[in-house]
């Protein structure tokens, strides 16, 4: 079982998911894009001496929308986690990350250092980085899309079922029991039919981009020791081993599994063995 959370951050509500020990080390954890904070409910089966901490990032899950016309930058996410690590009292904790939560505790570590004991990020490290002479035009494509698309509702599912059937397949496919926690959470019914909670307004593309040089140099500010988990059937592999040689004090491991793979129980149970070793945890 879990423990709601809520937290108010600059008039808006940030939801979270709290499991373990009261006690134990603290830990952060960011979900992945269109994901939410049940993301991490395997891998909290594993972790039951830390104190896992799991935010609803702004625009998923149970957490409020940006307002209307407001850009989901994903350096936005920093200031709403540090914001929820003051108003729990920690001075410093650790940080799991998925896919883009990777990214945003990366963003997190290098830009605040003395915040951060350990990352543990998970089929991730930095967020995606372009080339500088490409910024001008992206950015162009990027203000005529948002134009002609607005924030858009999405078609809903006719039943609960067609969505786990859907979110089955998926892109990123997971398990029937993985998709029933994220859509428990990500789901709401409304006039007879299931509509995400998510803000639609996450599918338009970022006016403003990082290049390379900005990634880089956030990855050598990084001073917190760093355990990256990849899956061997996941995304980004090739991208993040030439990244990890950026960071002084980096571990790199690569399991078998899928992107979603700390919601595979086999590839879970690795993960939270490394982490516990790595907290001082006892599983």
């Amino acid at each position: 079982m879990y423990k709601s959370l809520s937290f108010e951050v600059n008039g808006r509500r940030l939801a979270a998911m709290e499991w373990g020990s009261p006690e134990g080390p603290p830990v952060l954890a960011l979900h992945g894009w269109l994901d939410n904070a049940a993301s991490f409910t395997r891998l909290s089966e594993y972790l039951p001496q830390c104190r896992l901490i799991a935010i609803d990032l702004a625009g998923h899950g149970f957490s409020d929308h940006r307002p209307a016309g407001t850009h989901y930058y994903i350096w936005d996410n920093v200031a709403d986690v540090l914001a929820v690590a003051d108003q729990l009292g920690l001075k410093r904790f650790s940080l799991a990350g998925h896919s883009m939560g990777a990214g945003i505790s990366m963003l997190i570590a290098g830009a605040f250092a003395e915040r951060v004991e350990q990352l543990f990020l998970i089929d991730g490290l930095a967020p995606l980085d372009y080339a500088a002479d490409e910024l001008p035009v992206l950015m162009a494509q990027a203000i005529d899309k948002r134009a002609r698309m607005g924030r858009r509702t999405l078609r809903p599912y006719t039943s609960f079922e067609q969505a786990v059937q859907v979110r089955m397949g998926g892109r990123w496919p997971v398990s029937r029991q993985a998709a029933l926690w994220l859509l428990e959470r990500g789901l709401r019914e409304q006039d007879g039919g299931w509509y995400w909670r998510s803000d639609s307004a996450l599918m338009l593309p970022s006016v403003v981009r990082l290049c390379e040089a900005q990634i880089e140099a956030f990855l050598r500010r990084i001073s917190a020791p760093v355990l990256v988990v990849m899956a061997d059937r996941g995304i980004g592999l090739e991208r993040v081993e030439a990244q990890v040689g950026l960071i002084d004090n980096v571990e790199l491991r690569v399991l078998p599994g899928t992107h979603h793979l700390h919601l595979e129980q086999e590839a879970a149970v690795l993960i939270a063995k490394l982490m516990n070793d790595r907290l001082h945890c006892a599983a």
